[in-house]
């Protein structure tokens, strides 16, 4: 069986008094694209510098396939990485920029790389100081997916991109799943998540809360169902799975979880004309979530 392309044992990190990271157990596949969902101070970033090597655990460890994550060289030998907020040497243009990352990484696909400078519109010519915050987010994201990296760390990698723009890093990182690259995507963009990744994990005050597919979080949470009839209302008294039942004359809403077929057998024996479902979105699982939290 193939090493996981991250994996983490207890890994914990204090600041003083602050305990940013608690105990995160973790595993994500090789060839997976894995998120790494929570809001500002869930820990995300801090998890991603220990991966790196950029801080010591204050406790646990972490593994870059086969390698220990301390040991800094070896493990940026096998991953690219695209921080949140993306800082370039301001007199290089951007060819020089590229030439430079692909000299000093893992190695890189020439025809890819221009493949992907055309597709994110990126101007080579221009002097980094004079980009935008998007073009550096462009330029970073390009020399990360044209490596041959097995392992690409994606940190907030869409918060300087347009939506035309956002459209082809969703391209980039099916292609990477494809050509069997890991992809760690840490974002607090669930609809970019939702799209794109396998399995998500979501992070709280530094504890890990869930690890699931997409699919899998959607079925541990109600799907909302609306239910047009004539004539008598469907009997959804004691049907397992239905809670929040609301009539409104010839209009039923009501919350669904778990297998649907006790409620479909439910509304059969009654004169429905339209029935829509509607399942909640990575965001409102997330929401609800931190809503538990709260209460």
């Amino acid at each position: 069986m193939a090493a996981p392309a991250i994996r983490t044992q207890h890994l914990t990190k204090r600041y003083g008094r602050l305990l940013a990271l608690d105990g995160l157990d973790l595993a994500v596949s090789a060839g997976e694209v894995f998120g790494f969902l929570g809001p500002n101070g869930a820990g995300k970033s801090t998890a991603i510098r220990l991966l790196l090597g950029l801080a010591r655990p204050t406790a646990g460890k972490a593994w870059i396939f086969d390698g220990d994550a301390v040991d800094v060289a070896a493990a940026h030998r096998l991953l690219a990485y695209v921080p949140a907020d993306v800082a370039l040497w301001p007199q290089l243009t951007g060819a020089e920029t590229l030439e430079l990352l692909a000299a000093t990484g893992p190695g890189v696909d020439r025809a890819y790389r221009d493949e992907l400078v055309q597709r994110f519109a990126l101007d080579l010519s221009t002097p980094a100081r004079a980009y935008s915050t998007g073009n550096r987010q462009k330029v970073a994201l390009v020399a990360a997916f044209a490596t041959r990296a097995p392992l690409l760390v994606l940190d907030e990698p869409t918060s300087g991109l347009d939506p035309l723009m956002e459209v082809q890093f969703r391209r980039a990182v099916a292609v990477a799943r494809d050509n069997g690259q890991t992809v760690f995507l840490c974002s607090h963009q669930l609809a970019e998540v939702e799209a794109v990744c396998d399995r998500v994990a979501i992070l709280r005050a530094g504890r890990l809360v869930d690890v699931a597919t997409v699919e899998a979080l959607r079925r541990l949470h109600r799907t909302e169902v609306t239910v047009r009839f004539t004539g008598s209302a469907p009997d959804l008294r004691d049907v397992a799975g239905v809670e929040i039942v609301a009539q409104d004359g010839g209009m039923l809403r009501f919350a669904m979880s778990g297998p649907a077929a006790p409620a479909l057998r439910a509304l059969a024996a009654a004169d429905v004309t339209a029935l829509t479902v509607r399942e909640p979105s990575l965001e409102e699982i997330f929401l609800d979530y931190y809503g538990e939290s709260s209460r």
